[in-house]
């Protein structure tokens, strides 16, 4: 039954793909189409608003500006909002201001669409921070990678054309896509017995008469956008293992693919943007490869179980379930987490710091290749920079100056995808490093063994690839965690794009070339096993003897029993 029901999440995925796909070119192409009329004049009201009237497409310096300007302004506002949160209105339960480290912290990891969460969302926010803070960055950064992921496409698909304007794509984000989502979602969520109210803490007394406090609040609206956006960042602090965010297996299912469908859409976008369908194809279908790989892993050693506790003779019949819920078991928990860190949501229900070694090393390496969907538009964005870099390889192995959608791709291009490549893993072993170096990074590290490296590597790999899970067992809310972690979370969010809209922008202002007999063709299979092969040996050699000394060398150490 576990393997039912995973498939028959995955057939729902892929028989989404298309129209929601086709949806969202639509929203961008910057076409006249039906949803105009629908939503148009909102549209030109806040144009209006904001003395946007005209729109004329920018350059990618001037879109990387804007983009970097709009975020500056969010991340300024809201640092003083969670800095004032206990003065102002809807805090019935009387909250506390944010200390200055964690509210540093906080406002990068969801301006980054990390939601990486050093606080306990329950306990350290008020209903106004929650709504007025963390639910406006999860719309305003999921929104900002969209954005950026579409300029990019335009710029390697369009010929001799602008790459947009950001703060049009910025709007219809917005208006067309998060804003009339969120609102399903959350009534369904709702219809399905997740709170949605502003009254205070609930009072009761427990069956042995012992009083207790419950933590309610605006719980679905934040759910709808968390997963919807990629975010991540749970209203309360066990996130989607607690029973008022994910009550059962249907809410389950609808988290799972509220933030997987518009990451796996993207690529059919881009496929519709490029003319050629096929390509769209080709790069859905090796981010399903290795998503397929991971899921099967991660399911797999899971239901295998702890070989330690295996030894004892105690019945392991339904697999590993420490950390996971029972009403979603092994099934449900192992295609949350494969989906949850393939498309950099971080949301979890179950703790990954529980998982078998070789189940959390999935998560992990999910995250380091960082493009198996990945979030809004990053999944895409980084598979199709492995795409440039593959096709510069093949032309390299064939004496033939390498050429994509009839661009030429130079040395310009491949230094700036260098550049985006190597950030990636240098954030997060250098991090790592320092943190083993210093007592004040060792002093987080709550277990000894090999599963102290990982939860190190699992902390700064999630910041990095803004994803924001968490191996739990990490004491990881003091000033040292807090400013590194953040400015990892900038480093891994912002360099990349940059460095992308850079060559989308190179790419953009080139001739346009007509394919010849001897041009190397993108869009069929031989493509997309030089794709995953590209993304696989990238990863192995950045990032493999990391993992070695993490979760692999635990599970050795468990399986031999020493």
């Amino acid at each position: 039954m576990g393997i039912v029901q995973m498939v028959i999440v995955l057939l729902v995925l892929v028989l989404l793909v298309k129209p929601v796909g086709t949806y969202l070119y639509h929203v961008f192409s910057n076409e006249p189409n039906k949803t105009d009329r629908i939503f148009g004049p909102s549209e030109r009201f806040i144009y209006a608003l904001i003395g946007l009237n005209r729109r004329p497409g920018m350059s990618w310096k001037r879109y990387a500006a804007s983009m970097l300007l709009t975020n500056i302004v969010l991340v300024a506002v809201s640092y003083i909002l969670l800095r004032l949160q206990q003065s102002l209105p809807l805090n019935p339960n009387d909250i506390g201001n944010m200390e200055q480290t964690l509210t540093f912290n906080t406002v990068i990891s969801f301006i980054t669409n990390t939601n990486l969460q050093h606080y306990s969302g329950e306990t350290g926010l008020s209903y106004f921070s929650q709504m007025a803070v963390i639910t406006m960055m999860m719309f305003t950064s999921a929104a900002t990678g969209f954005s950026v992921a579409v300029a990019f496409v335009r710029g390697i698909t369009q010929k001799g054309r602008t790459m947009g304007n950001f703060f049009e794509d910025f709007v219809k984000a917005h208006t067309r896509i998060f804003l009339p989502a969120a609102v399903i979602i959350t009534l369904l969520l709702v219809a399905l017995q997740v709170p949605q109210t502003l009254h205070s803490t609930l009072s009761v007394t427990s069956l042995e008469g012992v009083a207790q406090s419950i933590a309610i609040g605006p719980v679905a609206s934040l759910e709808s956008i968390k997963h919807l956006g990629t975010n991540g960042g749970g209203f309360f602090g066990a996130n989607s293992a607690h029973p008022f965010e994910n009550p059962n297996g249907l809410t389950n299912v609808i988290e799972i693919l509220s933030m997987w469908v518009l990451p796996a859409a993207l690529p059919y976008t881009y496929g519709l943007f490029a003319r050629n369908k096929k390509q769209g194809w080709v790069i859905f279908s090796a981010m399903m490869f290795l998503f397929l790989v991971f899921l099967i892993t991660v399911y797999s050693a899971e239901l295998c179980g702890n070989p330690a506790l295996n030894r004892l003779d105690i019945d392991a019949s339904q697999g590993s379930m420490e950390g996971k819920e029972v009403r979603f078991g092994i099934a449900q928990s192992a295609l949350f987490t494969t989906v949850t860190t393939a498309a950099t949501t971080g949301t979890v229900n179950n703790m990954h710091d529980t998982l078998t070694p070789l189940g959390g090393m999935v998560p992990m390496a999910e995250m380091m290749l960082n493009c198996v969907f990945g979030g809004k538009g990053v999944g895409l964005v980084n598979m199709l920079m492995y795409a440039l870099l593959g096709v510069f390889l093949a032309g390299l192995m064939v004496g033939r100056t390498p050429e994509f959608l009839g661009r030429k791709i130079e040395p310009r291009e491949m230094k700036l995808i260098a550049i985006a490549i190597l950030m990636h893993p240098f954030i997060i072993l250098a991090t790592t490093a320092i943190a083993f170096v210093t007592d004040l990074g060792k002093g987080a590290i709550t277990n000894p063994g090999f599963h102290g490296i990982s939860q190190v590597l699992y902390e700064y790999t999630s910041s990095a690839a803004n994803n924001g899970s968490g191996f739990e067992g990490l004491a990881d809310n003091t000033p040292f965690w807090n400013i590194t972690t953040g400015l990892v979370m900038i480093l891994g969010r912002y360099i990349s794009m940059i460095a992308m809209l850079a060559v989308a922008g190179s790419l953009c202002r080139k001739q346009w070339i007509p394919e010849t007999v001897g041009t190397f063709r993108t869009d069929n299979k031989l493509f997309t096993g030089i794709l995953i092969g590209t993304v696989l040996i990238i990863g192995a050699l950045t990032f493999l003897p990391a993992i070695v000394l993490g979760p692999i060398a635990e599970q050795l150490t468990l399986a031999d029993g020493r």
